[in-house]
């Protein structure tokens, strides 16, 4: 369904029986850490203030900062690769302020261009096409069609499951299935998957038999409908679903790991593995993110509390000999550099896991983090970039990577204006050395002196006309690894000088050992 580009929306949506804030506040690990978000949030915004200046990119470049009209703003949902562009949702913003559908695009000369493909708009009559994407990321078919799940709007306002297509360069929306309640589902939350039948499935916060979640199904018809069924009502759905070649869909509940294995046209639910509040700090706990699996059907994934620190753990699930039964291994305690995990991992082909964190960090902004297998079993941890309020803030979503293991995502914070980002990160960027000379030490007051800064790295220079500054001094660009810089005002006495390279998406940030120029009166 379309709706009219003029269209007049009130200033907020209609009350729905189960309330967005509602899902939020139950999601969140606990009041100190919304206490603690909301500071650094607000710390984060008056930086934003700040003037800007040079800091270390640490391989970590924004693509686009959000806006809010008509663009959309504070993005939950992660990010969809698809030839080459990316697509997302926002949960606010876009022409009426209930959310948006967009993609970026390479704009050639190096930036992305972002397109809004759908403004939801606010439940009323003529308008019940969606509103509020939640932690909903989207799911492309063979044909190029995307689908996706908004939490409120539809006909009743318990959220529906929309599908948008292409059609000479104009995006369509349509309504698969508007979510009715119990015992139907209502509010879904993340996003789709779909099985080689074309039958499409999901989690909802609320509905099924119990009124307190369910696990969907959607299945096209030969007449091009849809049927929608619960196939699962299960407590405390947060996350996403994540199917293996056998057809089994694997999910989280606030508790629990379960299993849903399909005989015929039924479906039969298998708890995994149930983590035991008396056993937090060696289990985890308030598990949340949607599962990662291997070809071995392992299992990965995150936990938002517990461990030795209280503050989340990445775990592995391995099949044991009792069928139906899964063993726990905590790959990762958090508590140094992020925690607080609220999205799940992804895997690489060599093993390592990547994901990101709501809080730690720079500001307590959250980080993007890899864990590598050691020789010994174990796993390491490297932070690859700390989010502190200009490059984003606050990620629940996780990220994706794509051939080169390019790492993207969203921040529903921060960004030039506040209010989210997409962004792209680099795990493997090369190290870089840097060093500085002087062509005259020890040199008098007046004389011209010329201070000369090399950066490498094992791949070669950074990109020529990326800046070398020379602190305290200035600023000079690098042709072939090479910058340098004249001055004529030293002041008598000893200056420290260091030449520090900020970096970009493939070189990590330097600083050189400091060079004590000597000047005489």
């Amino acid at each position: 369904m379309m709706h009219s580009d003029n269209t007049t929306c009130p200033a907020s949506g209609s009350a729905t029986k189960y309330d967005l804030n509602d899902f939020r506040r139950r999601t969140s690990p606990s009041a100190t850490t919304l206490i603690r978000t909301a500071f650094s949030f607000a710390l984060l915004c008056a930086l934003l203030l700040l003037a800007a200046v040079p800091s270390p990119a640490q391989t970590e470049v924004v693509l686009y900062n959000f806006t809010g009209t008509p663009d959309g703003s504070n993005p939950y949902g992660g990010l969809t690769l698809h030839n080459g562009n990316l697509f997302g949702t926002t949960s606010a913003g876009g022409q009426y302020g209930f959310g948006s559908v967009y993609e970026l695009t390479p704009n050639g000369s190096g930036g992305w261009s972002q397109t809004v493909l759908y403004s939801f708009c606010p439940l009323f009559p003529n308008c019940t096409d969606g509103q509020t994407p939640t932690y909903s990321s989207l799911l492309f078919d063979n044909s190029g069609n995307l689908y996706g799940t908004t939490f409120q709007g539809g006909t009743t306002g318990d959220g529906v499951v929309f599908k948008l297509s292409l059609s000479g360069g104009t995006w369509t929306e349509s309504v698969l299935y508007s979510f009715l309640g119990k015992p139907d589902a209502a509010n879904p939350v993340n996003g789709l998957i779909m099985d080689k039948a074309g039958n499409l499935y999901g989690t909802a916060y609320a509905g099924g038999a119990f009124d307190n979640g369910a696990v969907f199904e959607l299945s096209p018809t030969v007449s091009g409908t849809w049927t929608e069924r619960v196939i699962a009502s299960i407590n405390s759905l947060y996350g996403g679903l994540v199917m293996n070649n056998s057809g089994y869909i694997f999910g989280t509940t606030s508790t629990a790991v379960f299993a849903l294995v399909p005989s015929g046209s039924t479906w039969t639910r298998y708890t995994l593995f149930s983590f035991d509040p008396a056993q937090a700090a060696t289990q985890g706990s308030s598990p949340n993110g949607t599962l990662a699996i291997d070809s071995a059907n392992n299992l990965y994934g995150t936990t938002q509390a517990g461990g030795t620190n209280n503050l989340g753990v990445v775990y592995k699930l391995r099949p044991t000999s009792t069928p139906g039964k899964f063993s726990e291994r905590i790959l990762y305690n958090f508590g140094g550099n992020g925690t607080q995990p609220f999205a799940g991992v992804v895997l690489d082909s060599a093993g390592n896991l990547f994901g990101t964190t709501t809080a730690g960090g720079k500001n307590n902004a959250g980080v993007i983090y890899q864990l590598s297998p050691t020789s010994t079993g174990a796993y390491q941890e490297k932070v690859i970039q700390a989010f502190k309020g200009t490059n984003g803030a606050v990620p629940y979503a996780g990220v994706i990577l794509d051939s080169q293991n390019y790492i993207y995502g969203t921040t529903f914070y921060g960004g030039a204006n506040g209010m989210g980002t997409v962004y792209v990160a680099n795990a493997h960027a090369a190290l870089t050395t840097a060093t500085v000379t002087s062509s005259l030490n020890p040199s008098k007051v007046g004389d011209g002196v010329t201070f000369t800064a090399t950066v490498t790295s094992p791949v070669g220079p950074p990109p020529d006309g990326s800046i070398v500054v020379f602190e305290p001094i200035g600023q000079a660009p690098m042709i072939n690894g090479v910058a340098s810089y004249t001055t004529y005002a030293l002041p008598a006495g000893t200056t420290k000088i260091n030449a520090a390279y900020f970096g970009d998406l493939n070189f990590v940030w330097t600083r050189s050992a400091p060079l004590y120029q000597n000047v005489s009166p």
